[in-house]
């Protein structure tokens, strides 16, 4: 992580994370139903792969972004 005064954070917030796990968890289960060939439930983890972006989003602007009203930043 940078030092530079500024520094956005880079995407480590509440939002972020949350974002990036369910979008993590859909694309495991995507991989997993095609693994067993069953392509209604690829969909749908395709499905919740957009909804994880939906998400992040939505807590973004409700303010757990980065420079979000509701959070904080940790210092290391």
């Amino acid at each position: 992580m940078s030092n530079h005064i500024g520094d956005p954070g880079h995407g480590h917030s509440p939002a972020a994370w949350t974002a990036v796990v369910i979008m993590l968890v859909a694309v495991t289960l995507g991989t997993v139903f095609y693994w067993f060939d069953m392509p209604a439930l690829v969909w749908a983890s395709a499905g919740l792969l957009v909804v994880g972006a939906i998400v992040g989003w939505v807590m973004a602007r409700a303010g757990y972004g980065v420079n979000g009203s509701k959070y904080s930043a940790k210092e290391h």
